[in-house]
């Protein structure tokens, strides 16, 4: 009888590995190619895994839970109505390690015993750089804590800490429960003095009800409080009359869904005149690696959604700066449709360089968003309302109706100081209230 063995599939160019969820069938069952087979994670995009073929479920060779790398064999399906024996699971391969000589700095050493261990990692440090689901499972498993996580240097992409790292760093440790660190930098030493607040109990009614967070919610949460621990976060505002840019999409739109199969909504539209202001201000559009200032030459606008269960995801407009307002329009409505039914791939939520999310769809004015770690800056569009507003004409002041909406923008005060992030978002106000009425091409 053939056997097939069921592998992690390679979800992205940057993803390694991805949790086991669920399991959607059992051990003895039978299933038919594509059907789904189980439920997988990375770090922010669930993903049904289909059968490769038509056949029996014979063997489970990881639970739910368990972090799997790329490549790595998850299931054996038959191809017969029954087995011909029972399947043992696979050996477990003996962990390697090439013998390398210590990655870590010491200048410094101290000694720490395991009673004085941390809490486990979260996936994003106080110095904001980011540890992965099996770098954390390593960690936490080892006693290590997060200030030797900080001291090892990273063989990874922007200096990310790997398996391999970690393996090669675990024989260095002293044994009996006693290890070496490096002392932190007196960047990470300040940040690491920052703790949260011990939280007061909370009372809980008899009419109460208790919901535990799901797995997206927990990412979120730990997303967000990073992200404000990371980051000292300014906000500015400012009123944009869009009049012009709310009677040319009127005008159009039936047309531009008609001619290009793609219905216009106000979302490609202030993407196109945020990367316009992006281009005339680029120490907007970077990040922050330590000291360091990375200035992306691309430009890749993230995009908030809000999904039906409550969550929210950022999908990514890739080359936004490449691409024509027809372009993006398409991006942004295959990435919405497809986060809306779970059909998005990691790929589509990595490398954003600028975040935009839209408020007004809720009804709301404004907004003090979170910037997108390790973004430098988030923008939030209002809702666009008529108001009486005072015009200046050659004849004198008068008081027309016009479509009015807030833009605001949050920053990181480390990277982009008050003259920049206000005079940035002011460009993006001016761009959508000079849009050619008469436009005729997208």
């Amino acid at each position: 009888m053939a056997q097939t063995e069921v592998l992690m599939p390679k979800m992205g160019e940057s993803v390694i590995e991805a949790t086991i969820i669920k399991w959607t069938k059992n051990e003895g069952d039978k299933i038919k190619a594509d059907e789904t087979l189980l439920e997988i994670a990375t770090d922010k995009v669930d993903s049904e895994i289909p059968a490769p073929s038509d056949g029996i479920l014979l063997k489970k060779l990881c639970k739910e839970g368990d972090i799997v790398p790329v490549g790595k064999a998850i299931a054996i399906i038959s191809s017969g109505d029954a087995p011909d024996k029972p399947v043992s699971a696979p050996i477990a391969e003996a962990k390697k390690s090439t013998p390398v000589s210590t990655p870590v700095s010491s200048p410094v050493v101290e000694k720490m015993t395991s009673k004085e261990l941390a809490e486990p990692v979260t996936r994003f440090s106080n110095s904001g750089r980011f540890y992965s689901p099996l770098v954390r499972s390593i960690a936490q498993k080892e006693g290590i804590t997060i200030n030797e996580l900080e001291a090892i240097t990273g063989s990874g992409k922007a200096g990310r800490v790997t398996k391999n790292d970690m393996l090669s760093y675990l024989p260095a440790r002293q044994a009996n429960g006693t290890i070496e660190i490096s002392k932190p930098t007196p960047a990470v030493e300040a940040a690491s003095v920052i703790k949260e607040a011990p939280a007061k109990p909370m009372a809980i009614g008899v009419n109460d009800e208790i919901i535990e967070m799901d797995r997206m919610r927990k990412l979120i949460a730990d997303h967000m409080v990073m992200s404000k621990k990371v980051s000292p976060h300014v906000t500015s505002y400012v009123e944009a009359d869009v009049t012009n840019l709310v009677l040319w999409r009127e005008k159009i739109k039936k047309e531009f869904e008609k001619k290009e199969g793609e219905k216009l909504t106000f979302t490609p539209l202030f993407i196109e005149a945020t990367v316009k202001a992006l281009k005339d201000y680029p120490m907007v559009n970077v990040s922050v690696d330590g000291t360091k200032i990375i200035r992306h030459k691309d430009i890749h606008i993230g995009m908030a959604v809000a999904l039906p269960s409550g969550n929210l995801i950022v999908p990514v407009i890739r080359y936004a700066d490449r691409n024509s307002l027809l372009g993006i329009t398409k991006q942004v409505n295959d990435l919405a449709g497809r986060a809306r039914v779970n059909k998005l791939v990691p790929d589509d939520t990595q490398g954003g360089t600028f975040t935009i999310t839209n408020v007004g769809t809720f009804g709301n004015i404004m907004g003090t968003p979170i910037i997108n770690q390790p973004q430098a800056a988030i923008l939030a569009t209002g809702i666009i309302k008529k108001k009486p507003v005072v015009i200046e004409t050659p004849a004198g002041d008068v008081i027309a109706i016009r479509h009015m909406m807030y833009l605001s923008l949050s920053y990181d005060h480390r990277v982009v100081d008050g003259a920049l992030g206000g005079s940035f978002l002011k460009k993006i106000a001016d761009y959508l209230e000079s849009f050619d009425l008469n436009r005729t091409t997208w």
